[in-house]
């Protein structure tokens, strides 16, 4: 039963959680962490750790994209990002990186990150940097958002995509555009169903807030539900902007309800709930999966490497929206302080606050709590603050 609090007069809201009010209670049985598997696996790809980039400029070149595959995880290409509209980008990074760093007007930064996303898009620049992922031999992902995948997929199938993201900061089964905002020219709406049917490849689709939400899309035929709107650090859509939250523990919870409703609806059909937000440190991506999601998205985490393009700045995708941005550009780390992409995903970590080693502490964790693989630790138990 929802757990309803009156705010006034004739006005009830949902109590919910964040991943910090909650904690993992492991049980009697503990295990060594040798013997725990942290391997994910959709449709036909596997992946030792459950992690996925945010997809950014600031995260995700197609080098790095290749770096992550062979660490494990996977890296998703912005596919309307600056790498499907210039081909200077380390060039154009650095003029964003440079306004950032020199004009104390933080919205300098995102007037120069839009006027860069104001050239038009490339498809065959975009199918370039996706097949040199491909030739490297690890699982290509790109993101698309609902207004322009139709645009971009067929682009991204010849250059051999592999795993298909339709992420919007809100998305729904059916997207309905009467005008596109960049070019002012209108389009038929995105039927996600149709056009999920219509392709040779999985889609992985979100994000969603709750069980309606994420059961309308796992019933499109999606095989992963993002739930969550992004990291909320350089985030403003949660309070400044839309005034939308996401409460990222009960979003969680709600999603893999709904999950495990639709398996039974289905006769067996699994769909993958992959959380996006507020995922900061290991301990933040423990708690993801305990409460029930597959996978995560990494987003300030991974810009701290030394690989990250934005070298040390993160901004998430909604930054560039042209006339309502979503994000700011942070600086997560100084040149002096960026570890290796490697040892932010496996260690080893000197860190006492979570923020490497990722796939080791969840690895620890399960161990700790006495599961080997990460289906037995969703049925972990939790504690949540009064």
């Amino acid at each position: 039963m929802r757990d309803l609090v009156d705010i006034g007069m004739g006005r009830t809201a949902r109590r919910t959680y964040e991943l910090d009010d909650i904690s993992v209670v492991p049980s009697r049985r503990t295990r060594s962490s040798k013997d725990v598997s942290t391997a994910w696996q959709i449709d036909a790809y596997r992946f030792d750790a459950p992690i996925l980039s945010h997809p950014t400029d600031a995260l995700v070149s197609p080098e790095v994209a290749i770096e992550l595959g062979t660490l494990g995880a996977l890296g998703v290409i912005n596919g309307e990002g600056l790498w499907a509209r210039h081909r200077d980008v380390e060039n154009k990074i650095d003029q964003l990186i440079d306004v950032a760093t020199t004009d104390p007007d933080p919205r300098a930064a995102v007037r120069c990150l839009q006027e860069l996303h104001r050239a038009p898009l490339d498809p065959e620049l975009l199918g370039q940097a996706v097949a040199r992922v491909r030739e490297a031999g690890v699982t290509t992902s790109v993101r698309v958002s609902p207004q322009h995948a139709p645009e971009l997929t067929p682009a991204l199938l010849a250059a051999g995509v592999e795993l298909l993201v339709v992420h919007g900061t809100i998305i729904s089964a059916e997207h309905v555009a009467q005008t596109d905002r960049e070019t002012g020219e209108s389009g038929p709406p995105l039927n996600l169903k149709t056009f999920i049917s219509d392709l040779d490849v999985p889609v992985i689709a979100g994000g969603v807030h709750d069980h309606r939400t994420a059961l309308h899309l796992m019933r499109t035929g999606a095989a992963g539900v993002i739930v969550g709107y992004g990291s909320t650090a350089g985030s403003t859509t949660t309070g400044e902007v839309l005034g939308i939250g996401v409460p990222m523990a009960t979003a969680i919870a709600d999603a893999a309800a709904a999950r495990r409703d639709y398996l039974d609806e289905t006769g067996g059909r699994y769909v993958h709930v992959i959380a996006d937000g507020d995922i900061h440190t290991s301990g933040d991506l423990i708690k993801a999966i305990a409460c029930g999601a597959d996978a995560a998205v990494l987003g300030t985490p991974l810009a701290t490497a030394a690989q990250a393009p934005g070298r040390g700045w993160y901004w998430p995708s909604a930054a560039a929206h042209p006339d309502t941005p979503r994000g700011a550009l942070l600086q997560v780390a100084t040149d002096e302080d960026r570890p290796e992409l490697a040892q932010v995903l496996r260690g080893p970590s000197d860190d006492p606050y979570g923020e490497l080693n990722f796939v080791g502490a969840l690895r620890r964790a399960m161990a700790k709590a006495g599961y080997c693989d990460l289906k037995e630790f969703q049925k972990v138990g939790l504690s949540a603050r009064a």
